[in-house]
């Protein structure tokens, strides 16, 4: 033995890179499968938009959201591959979450056609803290304003 001690809770600037960039990996192949299904995330808040169970004031959310992720003009520009769609999934899926405390999952659920898991809440915060990697604070809060 050579009286070397090694600090075992000591990482090396590498595997603290590493690290990051397995955890940014994830969150790319979550933002991925998310994006590919915002087409179905838009008819769900139609169908929201026309049920009566829903209250005015979520149904403005509603609208806010689906104009949103329509209109050309976004924080991102959409013509920005990947990023340009990361702030309409923050919107999309912060206005779910908004959506599912406030009306019910059962309201929600009654116009989605996908997995019913792909709206519990705790799926909502994975996909919004995966945008959280990818996005600035400022961003976000410009982000939420609009929701909220």
């Amino acid at each position: 033995m050579t009286g070397i001690t090694v600090n075992r809770g000591f990482r090396s600037r590498e595997s603290r890179a590493r690290e990051r960039a397995r955890r940014r990996s994830g969150a790319k192949r979550t933002l991925m499968a998310t994006i590919g299904r915002i087409p179905a995330y838009l008819r769900l808040l139609g169908g929201l938009l026309r049920d009566p169970r829903v209250s005015r004031v979520d149904k403005a959310l509603v609208v806010g959201a689906i104009a949103y992720v329509v209109m050309p003009i976004d924080v991102i520009p959409d013509f920005i591959p990947f990023l340009g769609q990361l702030d309409d999934v923050y919107v999309l899926i912060f206005a779910l979450h908004r959506l599912v405390k406030r009306a019910g999952i059962d309201v929600v659920e009654d116009h989605w056609e996908g997995d019913p898991a792909e709206l519990s809440l705790g799926n909502m915060q994975s996909v919004l803290g995966a945008a959280a990697l990818f996005l600035p604070p400022a961003i976000r809060r410009r982000l939420r304003r609009t929701v909220w």
